[in-house]
């Protein structure tokens, strides 16, 4: 879940809000995990408990639910995805200077490998696990080398000059909205851990996935911060690369060729896994061929990026999306725990129901304001 969520539009995102807002993008970052921890929590209580994918729960909450729920998550991921592939290509082009259509190429190809491995689900979980630390070790060191003024930071983030609606909802979006929160909890149950006396286990993992998303957050906000301080100019056609660059010279330009490819390929993996994890249980037939659907998912994202291009905007423009997504994925969730038919005897904390209930409350008005007043100012 955490590489799916550190993706090449998280690198993006956390780069523009960051030289936008300074350091008051870090009260953005404090307000994400707060709200992020609440739904995930939620979110993979609820599916270990009732030991089902969130497809199957939202069809017992309200027949046909879960097929609309599904369609939202899998036209989010293909999206996402298509950025995704996007990024790995970036990423091959700094490296080796090779095209980023070919890079792109390249690296569907090796996605689509790890899927036809008859363990998959292990290779996948190593694979994921071994470049989420690269790249938050690289991150450490560019923050190093960009010296940030991390005591302004730290007063910014209780006490900000501005409030960005728009940056709150994308980095939701981006960390838990459509098809990210979801990796994890579906890969849980799938690997075995599920039922009430996997719940403390759950919560952990919930909340330390949380975690290691928003270190890398917090690294890369503290490493492009050091370096707007000193007065740097980002590129605006690769902001990110401009920040590894100007930090740490052309080592850190390659550095971002191995973080950008890290992150776009771990979410390649991850989008595709679970886009098809939603559908894979409305037919016995899916359910067989699930590894082929996974393989042809990434096959597509590929051939997309490759022929038709990266539209403009769309790594925002999808995180905020995604953020759309949330409420009403987590609010069936709710809806859910308090149905025994669905969770059996199990009782769901009253202080979670809560704060779920806000969450879905402040991300449903938050949601709607961005999309009358901040998603078109993306396209000006």
């Amino acid at each position: 879940m955490a590489t799916s969520a550190i993706g090449p539009g998280f690198l993006t995102q956390t780069t523009v809000f960051t030289e936008t807002l300074l350091a008051s993008f870090g009260f953005v970052i404090l307000m994400s995990i707060i709200i992020d921890i609440g739904a995930q929590m939620n979110i993979w209580r609820i599916i270990a408990v009732s030991e089902k994918r969130a497809q199957d729960i939202a069809n017992d909450v309200l027949p046909g639910l879960g097929y609309f729920l599904a369609a939202l998550v899998v036209a989010g991921g293909l999206a996402f995805n298509i950025g995704n592939i996007a990024g790995a290509g970036l990423g091959t082009n700094v490296l080796f200077g090779i095209s980023p259509k070919l890079g792109a190429l390249l690296s569907g190809v090796l996605a689509i490998g790890i899927f036809t491995v008859k363990e998959a689900g292990r290779v996948m979980d190593r694979f994921t696990q071994f470049l989420g630390f690269l790249m938050i070790g690289l991150t450490i060191y560019v923050m190093f080398t960009a010296q940030p003024p991390v005591g302004e930071a730290a007063v910014k983030t209780f006490a900000p000059d501005t409030i960005d609606f728009l940056a709150i909802v994308t980095l939701v979006g981006g960390t838990v909205g459509g098809y990210i929160t979801f990796a994890g909890g579906h890969r849980l149950i799938e690997a075995g851990l599920k039922g009430k006396e996997a719940l403390p286990e759950v919560t952990r993992s919930s909340v330390y996935a949380i975690g290691v998303a928003s270190i890398m957050r917090v690294f890369l906000f503290l490493a492009v911060l050091g370096v707007v301080s000193q007065g740097l100019a980002l590129n605006p056609d690769n902001p990110p690369a401009s920040v590894f660059q100007l930090a740490a010279g052309n080592i850190g330009y390659k550095m971002f060729g191995v973080v950008m490819w890290a992150a776009a390929v771990t979410s390649v993996v991850g989008a595709a896994y679970t886009s098809v994890s939603f559908i894979r249980s409305f037919s016995p037939v899916l359910e067989k061929n699930h590894r082929y659907l996974t393989i042809g998912f990434i096959t597509i994202s590929t051939i997309v990026f490759i022929f038709v291009g990266q539209p403009v905007n769309i790594l925002v423009l999808v995180g905020s999306l995604n953020g759309l997504i949330l409420p009403i994925a987590l609010g069936v969730m709710l809806l859910a725990a308090h149905k025994s038919s669905i969770v059996g005897n199990y009782k769901h904390p009253i202080w979670m129901t809560i704060f779920g209930v806000l969450i879905v409350i402040a991300m449903s008005y938050m949601g709607v304001f961005t999309l009358i007043e901040g998603i078109p100012k993306l396209f000006e």
